[in-house]
């Protein structure tokens, strides 16, 4: 992890490299009708510095271990990245600029993960960047604590950098708040924001809602903050000046200081240097106009009647970042082939994490639980975690203040912290696998979410289902990516009993459903428990969220690891695995006349329904239903075979709104459902004031069999 050259080289070419960077912008925004000139205009000297003369990157491999990150947080000036990434001879061309934020391009309007080679993270929503990038920050150091812990600081081929670029907008977000509290608790020192301080949003003048004193707030967080100010006027005082050396001074300064993340706030004139929409909002969000486009042309010494042009001298000499990476790589190839040499075991896991293949014979590390005894999910899911952790060090997590409640505490191990801050309870170190979020759920999912895509290994973070809400932008953004994030959440329904309504979840569970691509996992018992977290240890391009109880739920005895045991031996809980399986069909001597439909602590009430239905002579099939997404990722054959198409005589059963249940449930089904808040009271008297009972699974199964006929 070398530091920048001490002495900075900025040539003619790199002046109008960077002028080029400015028309680029203006014209891409032109040409496409919409878009944000401004931002990337006014930034263009501060990204040409690190993506030129900065970072450590190979514009030929976007994925190389030993590369700086670049993290873009105000995802709406994307050009601020894509220009860099086509100078930079990362895959863009200029074509790619012509074709921005249209249909197919590689350059959407805003920067996404999987996408574009060369982009980090998909940016948008303002403040999921900078508290993704704290993430990446955390993952460079347990990665370091994994592969090369003995080596000095900066030494290892495992030290990286991550740089990011923020907005007064991002700063304004409160979960950039909660993230930068933690990077500074942290003493983040491989994290570098540099803030574009130009006060400018959609309603023009920041000043209307942002007056805080940024510097001393991060100051106060614990970060080393300088300030650089190309407003001030120059050596003349009535000046733009953008003092590029200053910049980079600033950026070398940060570097040096390896025990806290790094603010360094600069001052720019957004829209620089247009003549008339410069410092204003109408150069943020809106394209310049062919007036104000061929004046800063002309202020430039572009001709203005030319777009999306750049001088061969200048293309060539950016260019040069492939070569100048190739050797970067070359020389950190040396050293990584030295570390393999000395620590053959450490590369062999290296390379299996790389290769993103699980450990040889993982599956027998997941526990199987006994039948009959009452286990919580939530309990269940704790010795899951610890039973597999020595089997994936890439594992680790820990919980936004909850540990005990959520049960994510992996025990063997130390706390992810600074040694400064053990205490009574747990014992800190650098590369510990016990993170701790305080009371922080929106950047504990985005942290994760930076962990999990920045490195090889899988992160959770733990809370309450009804907090999920707050981590909901996170989470939809962790889907869009396509991370493989685990989210656990405990307390998922009227189960919590006392605490009421406020922490009570009714209507969460169909909300995350309604997210593409997020798995929302609601085990019915300790056995589908150790499957769901198998089957989230083998799934690589999606998240996962755990929803788990708080109150204890049989453990249902199993014909695969049960066989002698006492009463009716169920199906295996590798059906888990399939989302939903037949987990009892209907009773020998009966014919098949209605599904019984359960998920989460709920499947227990069908297995009851089920007995009393046979009493009456009704013939009922228990379907366990742990999640939704993975079942309808199902072939047909097999989602008939669970469900028949046939038999519209349907029963839903979960304590939360039925919303995600009426696609199976047809005209004729029937939900046994929570459509109202709950209450404070234990959670038995709470089933049964709410009609959330056998019993009345039995009365819909009846109702749905007579309007099937």
């Amino acid at each position: 992890m070398p530091q920048s050259d001490q002495t900075l080289t900025w040539t003619d070419v790199d002046r109008r490299a960077v002028d080029t960077v400015r028309v680029l912008a203006a014209d891409a925004v032109e040409k496409v009708g919409s878009g944000h000139p401004g931002t990337a205009m006014s930034l263009a000297p501060a990204a040409y510095l690190l993506f030129q003369k900065v970072m450590r990157h190979d514009p030929s491999d976007d994925r190389w271990t030993g590369r700086d990150r670049f993290i873009l947080s105000p995802g709406h000036t994307s050009l601020t990245l894509y220009i860099q990434l086509f100078l930079g001879g990362f895959g863009l061309e200029m074509k790619d600029l012509e074709e921005l934020r249209t249909w197919g391009s590689k350059t959407p309007g805003h920067p996404e993960y999987r996408h574009t080679a060369g982009v980090e993270i998909t940016t948008g929503p303002l403040g999921q960047g900078l508290s993704s990038a704290v993430g990446f920050a955390y993952a460079q150091r347990y990665t370091r604590g994994l592969f090369d812990p003995e080596s000095a600081p900066g030494q290892s081929p495992f030290d990286h950098r991550v740089y990011t670029i923020v907005s007064d907008g991002d700063l304004q977000e409160g979960v950039t708040s909660e993230a930068s509290s933690l990077a500074g608790h942290q003493e983040l020192g491989n994290l570098i924001a540099i803030y574009d301080q130009n006060q400018i949003s959609i309603e023009d003048d920041t000043d209307v809602a942002f007056t805080e004193n940024v510097a001393e707030r991060y100051k106060a967080y614990g970060w080393h903050v300088q300030t650089v100010d190309w407003t001030a006027g120059g050596p003349n005082g009535n000046e733009y000046v953008e003092d590029v050396q200053g910049l980079h001074d600033a950026i070398r300064a940060a570097e040096a200081e390896t025990s806290a993340p790094s603010l360094i706030c600069l001052k720019t004139i957004i829209g620089y240097p247009a003549p008339s929409k410069q410092n204003t909002g109408g150069i943020h969000g809106s394209k310049l106009g062919a007036e104000e486009l061929a004046a800063t042309k002309k202020v430039l010494g572009f001709d203005a009647e030319q777009s999306f042009v750049i001088e061969d001298e200048v293309l060539s000499h950016t260019r040069e970042l492939v070569e100048r990476g190739k050797a970067d790589r070359e020389e950190w190839e040396k050293g990584f082939a030295e570390w393999r040499q000395a620590h053959p075991d450490r590369a062999e896991l290296y390379d299996r994490l790389r290769d993103g293949t699980l450990p040889e014979g993982y599956a027998e590390a997941f526990p199987q639980f006994p039948a009959g005894e009452t286990v919580a999910t939530r309990a269940a899911s704790g010795k899951v975690i610890n039973a597999i952790a020595d089997t994936f060090p890439e594992l680790w997590g820990g919980s936004a203040d909850l540990a005990g409640s959520n049960n994510t505490t992996i025990e063997s191990a130390n706390s992810f912290n600074p040694s400064s801050r053990t205490t009574k309870k747990f014992s800190a170190d650098p590369y510990g696998r016990v993170l701790h979020f305080g009371i922080r759920e929106h950047a504990a999912a985005a942290i994760v979410n930076g962990i999990t895509m920045s490195s090889q290994t899988r992160a959770f973070s733990g809370t309450f289902l009804i907090f999920s809400d707050y981590q909901r932008p996170a989470v939809r953004l962790g889907a869009v990516m396509q991370v493989p994030s685990i989210y656990i959440w405990t307390h998922d329904s009227i189960g919590l009993g006392e605490d009421g309504p406020t922490h009570q979840p009714v209507e969460q569970l169909s909300s995350l459903r309604g997210i593409p691509g997020l798995n929302v996992v609601r085990p019915a018992d300790a056995n589908e428990t150790s499957v769901a977290w198998r089957t989230i240890m083998e799934t690589t391009e999606s998240p996962s969220g755990l929803a788990l109880t708080r109150q204890n739920v049989p453990t249902f005895r199993r014909e695969d690891i049960h066989p002698d045991g006492e009463g009716e031996a169920f199906a295996s809980a590798e059906g888990t695995a399939k989302g939903g399986y037949v987990l009892a069909d209907a009773p020998e001597g009966t014919s098949l006349d209605v599904v019984l439909i359960g998920t989460g602590s709920e499947v227990q009430l069908a297995v009851e329904a089920r007995e009393q239905l046979k009493e009456k002579g009704i013939g009922a099939r228990v379907v366990s239903m742990p999640c939704r997404e993975w079942f309808d990722a199902q072939d047909q054959d097999y989602r008939e075979s669970v469900i028949p198409r046939e038999l519209t005589a349907r029963v839903s059963v979960e304590a939360g709104i039925a919303m995600s249940w009426n696609d199976l449930l047809g005209s004729n089904g029937r939900a046994v459902s929570l459509e109202h808040f709950g209450a404070s009271a234990a959670y038995e008297r709470l089933y049964s004031e709410f009609g959330i009972t056998a019993e009345a699974v039995v009365e819909k199964a009846q109702e749905s069999i007579a309007a099937a006929k």
